[in-house]
């Protein structure tokens, strides 16, 4: 009867010692299964942050509007006009840094030649956000020899032009990285001589 007992208390102790083995497992099982999670949670998080935060973009920089405050244009022999235009630009930072720009200007020209400038002074914008600026510019045919379109344009009421320019500067990310950026930019428009209003203005 006592070895019977004790052979009950030994088979009962294995069989418990069984279930805490079986118990220590299954938590080694599960902390194995949470540190993998939180492995693969980390690595998403850290893709998703290089994929979107650091990953840093060329700011856009385009002519929005322009409104005409002075014109004049003939159609005699030679033709030449001369004019005040007062134009709306826009710099468009996407990335999470502030970007600090450079002077820049954006040069105007009628048929390739030059026929006016604006300056464009340096300045910084913040992250995720749009600064727009006014700047005045006085375009003139000085610079137009020998254009016979020009005459021929003027006469149908419709000037087209054409500007460009490259902003420059550094994108700045959390006071640690700091790289350069550029945007360029180049537009076409169609002055309305008859309206004096400047339409049709398409960038890239």
């Amino acid at each position: 009867m006592a070895e019977q007992s004790y052979q009950q208390r030994k088979t009962e102790m294995e069989s418990a010692a069984e279930v805490s083995k079986e118990l220590k497992r299954k938590k080694r099982m599960k902390l194995l299964v949470y540190a993998l999670a939180f492995a693969i949670f980390q690595t998403i998080v850290i893709l998703v942050f290089s994929l979107t935060v650091m990953r840093i973009k060329n700011p856009k920089f385009r002519v929005q509007s322009i409104t005409v405050e002075d014109l004049t244009a003939a159609a005699t022999n030679p033709s030449s006009f001369n004019m005040k235009l007062n134009a709306q630009v826009a710099v468009k930072n996407t990335n999470f840094g502030h970007f600090k720009y450079q002077n820049t200007t954006i040069l105007f020209d009628y048929g390739g030649v030059g026929v006016g400038e604006a300056f464009v002074g340096k300045g910084r914008i913040k992250a995720r956000s749009t600064k727009k600026m006014n700047v005045t510019v006085e375009l003139n045919s000085n610079n137009i020899v020998n254009n016979s379109s020009l005459q021929s344009d003027i006469e149908s009421g419709f000037l087209a032009l054409s500007c460009h320019s490259k902003l420059i500067g550094k994108v700045q990310l959390m006071k640690l990285i700091k790289k350069k950026k550029s945007s360029e930019m180049k537009c076409d428009m169609v002055l309305n001589l008859v309206t004096k209003a400047v339409q049709d203005i398409k960038c890239q």
